[in-house]
């Protein structure tokens, strides 16, 4: 008995001791990797948006671990100080069907937008059917940002058929969503004073994409979209405009066409303004469909200005929050290969 209680304790051991090396601090983001949360799970927040509420950044998207009820459609939420640890902060939505869509209905791409005025947190996400048809988004609402978010209504916005969502916040404030309206191209609106509606459009822009994102960076709107082929990888683009009503430029690809954006698809592009100075970070996802679960994440630094953006090859990454500095970071084979 005493042999077994010491090969039991043993046992115990090592498993506290791998969960303590997974949940340990992360100091380094890897693109393409696991991407542990602070218990050592990887983060499932696929097809996400990001809010910064004082100095958390609240993380969310689609939750798509194993073993979840069919029934339902989950949003999970992270919060972060420094983009790089983050805390799981439950799942936010357990929504089951709103709209008697069918058994295979959709919800994809949750955006979260914080209304100072009403103090409450705006849930917007692609709602469809299984054969996308329905093509509108959906509103939840919660009065914390990890808080139930209840559903209230989905509707079209301004009447078009809207798909993939992208979010976007304007350096003074002002709120924007972005939707795909095939076969038209993709539009920038402006949300209403309280968000639960859109109130204006600012453009149409005229170029077949999904997955839009938007950043302001020295004076010139920049927007990054990709094309229309479902969950397989393909070029992502970006073009150029001194307002959100353009003139939009020609699209041109963010990085070497052969790599199909390093395998990923644009989500978000992040704006972190240090105090000596300011980075733009690509956010996007590594889709696997047969193994949701496994879905991995692509962030990079861009290389941003002048009219120009590019996304580097995808290598292990370092972030001051505080400076908005960022550098490579040198890892050896063994640690590299811990975290594929």
């Amino acid at each position: 008995m005493h042999t077994l209680f010491k090969h039991q304790l043993l046992v115990l051991s090592l498993i506290w001791l791998s969960i303590g090396v997974f949940a340990q601090k992360q100091n380094v983001i890897r693109p393409g990797d696991i991407w542990p949360d602070e218990d050592g799970k990887h983060i499932q927040a696929h097809g996400g948006g990001i809010i910064k509420i004082g100095k958390t950044y609240y993380w969310y998207g689609e939750e798509r671990s194993k073993g979840l009820d069919t029934n339902y459609r989950y949003v999970s939420c992270y919060s972060s100080k420094d983009l790089m640890n983050w805390k799981f902060r439950g799942d936010v939505v357990k929504m089951s069907d709103p709209e008697n869509l069918g058994r295979r209905w959709v919800l994809e791409r949750p955006k979260v937008f914080y209304n100072k005025r009403t103090k409450k947190y705006v849930m917007y996400f692609h709602l469809d059917n299984s054969t996308y048809k329905f093509a509108r988004v959906g509103i939840a609402v919660s009065d914390k940002p990890d808080g139930q978010f209840t559903y209230v209504k989905s509707f079209r916005p301004l009447g078009h058929e809207s798909r993939d969502i992208g979010q976007f916040i304007d350096d003074d404030g002002t709120a924007y969503l972005v939707f795909e309206d095939r076969p038209f191209g993709f539009r920038i609106a402006r949300l209403a004073d309280d968000y639960m509606d859109v109130e204006k459009e600012m453009t149409l822009v005229k170029a077949h994409m999904e997955g839009g994102a938007i950043v302001h960076y020295q004076g010139l709107y920049y927007s990054i979209g990709s094309a229309l082929t479902g969950w397989k990888a393909n070029p992502n683009k970006y073009s150029t405009a001194p307002t959100l009503e353009g003139p939009w430029t020609e699209f041109k690809d963010i990085a070497p066409p052969e790599t199909n954006t390093y395998g990923s698809q644009s989500t978000m592009l992040i704006k972190v303004v240090g105090k000596k100075t300011t980075t733009i970070i690509f956010m996007a996802d590594v889709w696997k469909p047969g193994t949701q679960w496994d879905s991995r994440y692509i962030w990079m630094p861009l290389k941003i200005g002048e009219g120009k953006l590019w996304v580097p090859e995808p290598k292990p990454w370092t972030l001051n929050i505080k400076t908005g500095e960022w550098k490579y970071v040198q890892e050896n084979a063994g640690e590299q290969k811990k975290n594929n």
